[in-house]
């Protein structure tokens, strides 16, 4: 049996239009959904088969706003046990701040795995997965495609420059998880039901922050726009099939 932890986070929809607030240390709220990164949904999606093959569990984290319980629901929706949110502002919360209050959680409660996403699809700091590992003094496997248990050992597998990586651990352990490697799964409307009884978990974080001593996001540069008039009428049928030749349509 594997009892499975992921943690998951409140992040900016960005299918849409991402501003900044003024002082450019967030994205503006007010113009944007909520959602969880790509990473994680496979990293759901490898814990809760993980689960279902071994008579385990799958609980969810979260750290960051009370408003985060959202996210926590809909996932729970999967096919997830359990969740806990400890509910911080996360302006003011940085990596290490992060992967603090993960690790105080994880000591209150012996999982067997610890599965995060490769990098915040916000801000990208690649960092929480690594202090985590460090503060529990656990293996850890970057990047995995996926996950196997087998004989009480992990067997992660990472696709590398050469071709697929396997490597063999201990558990307990902590992996980061790449999209890309399993195809996560949508919810039921039996998952939705289930999602809303279960009592979502609230802790406070266990110390001040540190903070990440941001100095300002960057949005990226915008792709330029090309808009190129064929003509008008049936004359520009010619010239419609040769374009979509280009792209590749044909």
């Amino acid at each position: 049996m594997t009892d499975v932890l992921v943690c998951i986070k409140r992040v900016p929809d960005t299918s849409g239009q991402v501003l900044l607030t003024d002082d450019e240390q967030s994205v503006d709220a007010r113009f944007v959904g909520f959602t969880v990164s790509n990473h994680e949904h496979a990293a759901v999606e490898l814990a809760i088969r993980m689960a279902d093959a071994t008579g385990g569990t799958v609980t969810l984290l979260s750290v960051g706003p009370a408003d985060a319980v959202e996210q926590l629901r809909s996932t729970l929706a999967l096919g997830c046990q359990a969740a806990v949110l400890v509910e911080a502002e996360p302006t003011g919360l940085g990596p290490a701040d992060v992967a603090a209050e993960i690790a105080a959680v994880v000591q209150d409660k012996a999982f067997d795995l610890v599965l995060l996403g490769n990098d915040a699809a916000d801000s990208g700091d690649f960092q929480v997965p690594v202090r985590l590992a460090y503060a529990l003094d656990r293996p850890i496997v970057v990047g995995a495609s996926s996950v196997e248990i087998a004989d009480g050992r992990l067997k992660s597998f990472v696709d590398g420059p050469e071709g697929e990586e396997t490597y063999d651990l201990p558990l307990p352990a902590v992996v980061s998880v790449l999209e890309g490697g399993v195809e996560p799964r949508y919810p039921s409307l039996k998952g939705r039901m289930a999602a809303k009884k279960v009592e979502i978990e609230t802790r406070t974080p266990t110390r001040e922050p540190v903070g990440a001593n941001r100095v300002r996001l960057t949005l990226p540069p915008a792709e330029p726009n090309e808009v190129e008039v064929l003509g008008e009428g049936p004359g520009t049928a010619p010239a419609v099939v040769d374009l979509f030749e280009r792209l590749a349509v044909l």
